[in-house]
């Protein structure tokens, strides 16, 4: 079976030779292209944020562009020009266009801030902005493969040769990611990152160039056009391009194949940031061990396509194994690996010895189906290959086919089928479709009788074959019914699920768009509310402290504060605070998962003085960052209360470049505050966080949440213009707020004094401490690389201690009559002592 037309010329002798070497180049295209797609992703979600719409439209809109490029390929390019120089001019331009893409986004956003909204306009000015940056450069990426084929594809062996190009270009991707997540982005920055991509596409390009002058091309001749004067007098004319019988059935096969890997993709993604943390690292890790299983798949399906066996049929049963595969996936998911024997305090000695479990993990789950799904694509060539056909409209139409379920599939699991249906319903929805659609196929297969084959020869053949298909459809039945639900500890634990010691009970459990959320109750009656595997906020004295401080600390700071603004609703304890204060007016809850403030708030309603009901109150469903991007309110009060740095995408919520925004939306005197964690972190990640926010602002402050005199985690104070706190009109304003004083009282904070005794230091006193602290900036988002690599330790009393060392009496901060300043240095005193 070729994929070249008849009267293709025969390939040069000198060709096969060079073929590794076109493997290589292959290798490296596609390293450079994962590298640009974490990069172009990770600023795009800068612009048009992190939530569950934003990420479908970006993902859309990557794979939207290869589709579309390797469909247009054929079409726009003549076969009469050299595949080779094709390809150079394509990783050309890519390279320009990846630096292109760095430099312009920051023009792009500064256009988009002003128009962006919600609802429908918000989404269309968002997806507008993914397919400006987006469609050119994937558009070119989608290409390659198609432009490609026309070199390689006149012989059986050149066939399974463009399997193995696919699985170079994976086994690339697979370098390209653990290059980018591992080194380029935790050591440098994008705009590095980004220019050993480019460095990579010239490189390509340069030696296809070279390669080309090497390898001459003849093209075939066009359909329909008469001999050329020169040719054979007996030559005989191209025959009509033949349409093989199930060649659609073939792609829309290939095209379900698509859809379930991504979905499962999705699916996946979201169980191991649970059960591996949803670090950067784990993400790279899943990637690239996705697309491991892929190149290995597309190898064996190549070689598979080379064997007398009918490549429709191969492609039937893939898709059939597929279902075992995605439920043995689906159960070690959910019922085996969150109870392997893994401690992550493994992490404390180095974060490798944990990367290495998670790496065994991944590959143990995955494996099997991403194999399959990758032998599916060299299958899928292979039966629909016909003679007198453009090798480059073949390889484009599948590649476009299988890409286009890809996006339905990602888009419908990250924005549908989790929320709707939940994470097992959405496994047995997607298995029961990847069987389906090998019946259908291997049901067509069988049917069509091969030419030659009598009905003698078929008919116990035929048998055979239909009471296996009869067979595998009742095990594929058992298989979707048999899929285990998600542990709810899985996800109020996560990573700590299998060393987890204290008793809880279950009080509620969902699934949303962005993320899974627990609410648990301990033995003594506290709340916890969990979220991405860990416990984000709970009655528990400790963390009510902190939770209120947020709140409490700059209202009774500010000299009359009415507009806030609090980025994350949580328990909504935080929010709640505010209510306490009659001035205040109007309160913006910026949340990012919908379930929250309407299922897991209300659990806390004692505690939160029912927030989410307050007329004052009002609920923005949307990311954080691009809400303060894009909000042309300003606000008295700014207080933060993000997840945890090491969260991949949390770490854009404590860049210098979002402070400055945050810094730019506060009213005269406005005050900012944002949560500092010092447990499941280290020194050099708390000294990035506290050094990026002074960097913004210069006179800010901290104030310590201690947990029995040993360090907890902080709040970070900074305000707009230099902060004196005068301790007579603070007496005055907390005389005046009885409410407020109580809610303060309920958490140990019952007086002035042991409101202010929290403080922990200011920037101006800190700077030795801080000396060679790196700052985390847009451009690097350098912290969530640093926390990531410290997620597992506990270091808090540690950190705290050092920090503390450099706390002194603030005479320019605590001002009014002497008395009042004498009694705040002499508490000041007192609990820096009792601490040591």
């Amino acid at each position: 079976m070729t994929l070249l037309p008849a009267n293709a010329p025969p390939v040069s002798p000198s060709r096969p030779r060079f073929l590794p070497l076109l493997l290589l180049l292959f290798l490296g295209s596609g390293c450079a292209a994962l590298i640009y797609e974490i990069i172009w992703l990770q600023l795009l979600q800068l612009v048009i944020g992190s939530s569950a719409v934003s990420l479908g439209l970006l993902l859309g809109t990557f794979m939207g562009g290869m589709c579309l490029g390797s469909l247009a390929l054929a079409r726009l390019v003549p076969q009469r020009c050299h595949p080779l120089r094709v390809y150079a001019a394509l990783e050309s331009v890519m390279a320009v266009l990846g630096v292109t893409v760095l430099f312009a986004m920051p023009a792009i956003g500064r256009l988009y801030a002003p128009h962006a909204g919600h609802g429908l306009a918000g989404i269309l000015w968002r997806g507008g902005v993914a397919s400006i940056c987006l469609l050119p450069p994937t558009f070119l990426m989608g290409a390659t493969l198609p432009a490609i084929s026309r070199w390689v594809e006149s012989t059986a062996r050149g066939m399974s040769w463009l399997g193995l190009f696919y699985a170079g270009n994976t086994a690339g991707a697979v370098l390209g990611c653990l290059l980018a997540g591992f080194y380029l982005l935790r050591v440098f920055d994008m705009t590095v990152a980004t220019y050993v991509a480019a460095a990579i596409n010239a490189t390509v390009a340069l030696s296809a160039f070279v390669l080309a002058l090497f390898t001459p091309h003849a093209a075939p001749r066009e359909q329909g056009a008469a001999p050329a004067a020169d040719s054979r007098p007996n030559a005989e004319m191209a025959p009509p391009p033949v349409s093989v019988p199930g060649s659609r059935l073939v792609c829309l096969a290939i095209a379900l194949s698509g859809l379930c890997a991504l979905a499962a993709e999705v699916l996946w993604t979201r169980l191991l940031s649970l059960l591996l943390g949803a670090t950067v690292y784990a993400f790279s890790i899943i990637l690239a061990v996705f697309l491991a299983g892929l190149g290995l798949g597309s190898m064996a399906g190549s070689l598979l396509a080379r064997s007398r066996l009918r490549p429709a049929i191969a492609l039937g049963w893939c898709q059939l194994l597929l279902a075992a595969a995605m439920t043995w996936a689906a159960w070690m998911l959910t019922s085996s690996l969150p109870y392997w024997p893994v401690n992550p305090a493994l992490a404390a000695a180095h974060p490798s010895y944990i990367f290495q479990l998670d790496l065994v993990r991944c590959l143990w789950a995955l494996l099997p189906a991403t194999i399959l799904w990758g032998a599916s694509f060299p299958l899928a060539l292979a039966a629909v290959a016909a003679g007198g056909a453009d090798p480059g409209r073949l390889v484009g139409k599948v590649y476009a086919a299988n890409t286009v379920g890809a996006i339905v599939g990602a888009l419908a699991a990250s924005l549908l089928l989790i929320a709707w249906l939940g994470t097992q319903n959405a496994q047995r929805l997607i298995i029961a479709l990847s069987a389906a659609s090998g019946v259908v196929l291997l049901l067509f297969s069988y049917w069509r009788r091969p030419s030659g084959e009598t009905s003698n020869d078929n008919f116990s053949f035929g048998l055979a074959k239909f009471v296996s298909l009869a067979l595998a459809c009742g095990l594929v039945g058992y298989f979707v019914g048999s899929i285990p639900p998600v542990p709810w500890k899985l996800i109020a634990h996560g990573r700590y699920l299998a060393t987890y010691g204290e008793d809880r009970t279950l009080v509620y459990m969902g699934e949303g768009m962005n993320a899974s959320v627990a609410v648990t109750q301990t033995e003594d009656g506290a709340l916890n509310f969990h979220i991405s595997g860990k416990i984000e906020a709970s009655t528990v004295p400790v963390d009510m402290r902190l939770q209120r401080l947020l709140g409490h600390l700059p209202a009774m700071l500010h000299h009359d504060p009415r507009s806030i603004l609090v980025v994350g609703c949580g328990a909504g304890v935080t929010a709640g605070s505010f209510l306490t204060y009659p001035e205040v007016t109007n309160i913006t809850v910026c949340e990012i998962e919908p379930l929250i403030p309407k299922k897991i708030t209300p659990y806390f309603k004692k505690e939160n003085y029912d927030v989410v009901h307050d007329l004052r109150v009002k609920i923005i469903y949307d990311d954080a960052r691009h809400f303060v991007l894009t909000c042309p309110d300003k606000f008295d009060i700014i207080t933060s209360d993000p997840i945890h740095p090491w969260v991949k995408g949390a770490a854009t919520l404590y860049t210098r470049d979002y402070f400055q925004m945050c810094r730019e939306r506060l009213n005269p005197g406005g005050i900012v505050t944002q949560w500092v964690p010092l447990y499941e972190s280290d020194l050099r990640t708390v000294k990035s966080e506290m050094a990026t926010f002074f960097s913004v602002f210069p006179n800010g402050t901290i104030w310590d949440n201690d947990d029995n005199g040993s360090g907890y985690d902080t709040v970070v104070l900074g305000s707009r213009e230099p902060l004196a706190i005068n301790l007579d009109e603070l007496q005055a304003r907390w005389q005046a707020r009885p409410e407020a004083v109580q809610s303060l009282k309920d958490v140990g904070l019952g007086t002035i004094f042991a409101l202010l005794t929290t403080y922990g230091g200011q920037a101006s006193d800190l700077k030795p401490w801080l000396a060679g602290a790196q700052i985390n900036t847009d451009r690097n988002l350098r912290l969530q690389y640093l926390a990531g690599w410290a997620s597992d330790l506990t270091q808090a009393g540690s950190i705290s201690d050092s920090f503390m060392a450099y706390r002194k009496f603030p005479d320019n901060l605590f001002v009014g009559s002497e008395h009042r300043v004498n009694t705040m240095r002499l508490v000041l005193e007192a609990k820096s002592k009792i601490r040591r």
